[in-house]
């Protein structure tokens, strides 16, 4: 029995995958077979993390050098974290925001009763492209924009029958908004962008829940958000928001403000930005010693939830792997008693990768995958690109440290076939940063051959579908144990490479396939094989790749 879970469950996933998997593989065989074989050439070799959430700046040289960067390795998406609507009272206006020598909330709400005042600071201008209602009041003090919204808190439009609103003041700067020039560098570049949401505070009782307390006045100034990106940034680049408010994949009641949070928002997108989707990236923490726990099955549920969220926005559901914090596990369960590495030991201790965590990676995505069929619903993987900090990786001041490319390509390949993108946080500054080795950035330049194994399927004819990445030319050497007991060795010339592979399926559009023909043999139950890949540049997979029969 393996340690990380229940031998039934893990039966139950691999049999599945494989029977899907196989499925596929039939189809594309089919295709091959009607319209006969078809040389395809490499692509040009970049790294498979197809977007980064980043830090956006109000400079445009400064974007279009980052959006640069990330383009260089593969990139074509970028995500930005929202800011918080936070509650405040006349005397934490800033003091700078005056009409004619009057606290501007206090002008811009004259003859009206006022239930709250809130600020809100984005890095963008907002001002008169902003400015809907006659109540609403823009005003300039040096290098700062001042935008206040009088939003009504009963009814809809501009006016509230009872007479009484709500104030934002919103803190905007007189230079280039950085949701506008980051939305016109993505567009140049051909890139896309995806704006962070605004959001409310925590609790204060509860830190790790959001206060729903003013949830309408978020509805609406979530509306208005929405309505000021439409007229400054309409631009290709612009694909979507992010839902700035995170939690675990827990399917139990306490994360039902969060989902809560996650509808009235995404009704707001469909309402006011139909064409564009949302977002939101929930994390794995499988530590088998942490209270919070969440089981594979707990995982499934709640991504079955948080699809059901959508309310007409086309919603991706980028989940992170919890390798950068310790919180999740990358390995197969030919490594399940194998000790885990310095960087989970430094967060869950010392000991085996399957008494540690309840189960790997690989295995939370297949469920995932299940939970979001049929919702409309999209499965993303956010990669962690960080590790957690020790004396031996720290990276500018941050609370985690740089991560080595092998780690990185181990968590690649555990996220198997079901994400449909990869993304990974975070760009600035663990892609950036130089510690004790050089730049990420720099090691995935250097290392965009390396073969990255993710997923295989061991025919009962010998042929061996492996799935992945830089997978073309060269060999492939497969290690198994036949329904006689005999353990075998064999490398063979790889073969019926497929660019096109994820294409075809309708998955990540970055996988590959290669065929390794054993000839005549069997696969023992329940043994492991291992593949080992190296292509036609000469280089060989840096990380275990290993499956069970």
């Amino acid at each position: 029995m393996e340690k990380f879970r229940p031998k039934p469950s893990t039966t139950h996933l691999t049999r599945a995958r494989h029977f899907v998997a196989s499925l596929f593989a039939a189809f594309i065989l089919v295709i091959g077979f009607v319209h006969g074989p078809i040389a395809q050439a490499a692509p040009a070799p970049v790294y498979p993390i197809s977007g980064y959430f980043i830090y956006g700046s109000t400079n445009d040289a400064v974007n279009v050098k980052k959006l640069t960067d990330i383009k260089s390795v593969g990139g074509d998406t970028v995500i930005t974290f929202g800011s918080r609507l936070k509650p405040a009272t006349l005397s934490t206006i800033p003091a700078a925001c005056t009409i004619s020598g009057i606290n501007c909330a206090t002008a811009a709400a004259s003859g009206v009763k006022v239930k709250r005042y809130f600020t809100y600071s984005d890095g963008s201008s907002w001002a008169s492209p902003a400015i809907l209602c006659s109540r609403d009041k823009t005003v300039t003090s040096g290098t700062t924009v001042y935008t206040i919204l009088v939003l009504p808190v009963e009814g809809s439009g501009c006016n509230s029958p009872s007479g009484t609103y709500d104030v934002v003041v919103i803190n905007g700067v007189t230079s280039t908004s950085m949701s506008v020039s980051l939305g016109k560098a993505a567009t140049n570049l051909g890139m896309k962008f995806y704006a962070g949401l605004p959001a409310p505070i925590m609790r204060t009782d509860v830190t790790y829940l959001p206060d729903l307390s003013y949830q309408a006045t978020l509805s609406l100034f979530t509306a208005r958000f929405l309505i000021y990106q439409g007229n400054v940034n309409n631009v290709p680049g612009l694909a979507g928001f992010y839902h700035h408010t995170e939690m675990p994949l827990s399917d139990g009641a306490v994360w039902d403000s969060v989902l809560t949070l996650y509808r009235i928002q995404n009704a707001r997108i469909a309402q006011y930005q139909p064409s564009r989707s949302a977002v939101v990236s929930p994390y794995i923490d499988s530590r088998t010693a942490f209270g919070g726990r969440v089981t594979v099955d707990q995982a499934r549920n709640a991504a079955n939830k948080i699809a059901k969220t959508a309310n007409g926005v086309k919603l991706a559901i980028a989940v992170q792997d919890g390798m950068g914090t310790g919180k999740g596990a990358s390995f197969f369960s030919s490594e399940s008693g194998n000790s885990v590495d310095q960087f989970a030991a430094s967060i869950v201790g010392s000991g085996s990768w399957g008494s540690k965590y309840l189960a790997p990676t690989r295995d939370y995505f297949w469920a995932l995958s299940e939970g979001v069929r049929g919702t409309g619903a999209q499965l993303w993987a956010n990669l962690e690109g960080m590790a957690p900090a020790t004396s031996q990786n720290p990276c500018d001041n941050s609370l985690r440290g740089q991560s080595t490319k092998t780690r990185i390509d181990k968590q690649l390949q555990q996220l198997g076939n079901t994400p449909v993108k990869v993304i990974s946080f975070m760009w600035d500054p663990y892609f950036t940063c130089a510690g004790t080795w050089a730049p990420m950035l720099d090691r995935l330049k250097a290392g965009n051959t390396t073969p990255i194994i993710t997923d295989s399927i061991f025919y009962g004819n010998g042929d061996v579908l492996v799935t992945g990445h830089n997978l073309s030319g060269g060999t492939i050497r497969v290690q198994w144990s036949d329904a006689n007991g005999r353990v075998l060795d064999k490398t063979v010339t790889a073969a019926d490479y497929n660019a096109s592979y994820g294409k075809q399926l309708g998955i990540n559009p970055l996988l590959e396939s290669v065929t390794a023909k054993l000839g005549a043999t069997s696969l023992a139950s329940g043994k492991h094989y291992f593949i080992d890949v190296v292509n036609g540049a000469g280089v060989k997979n840096d990380a275990l790749y290993s499956d069970r029969g």
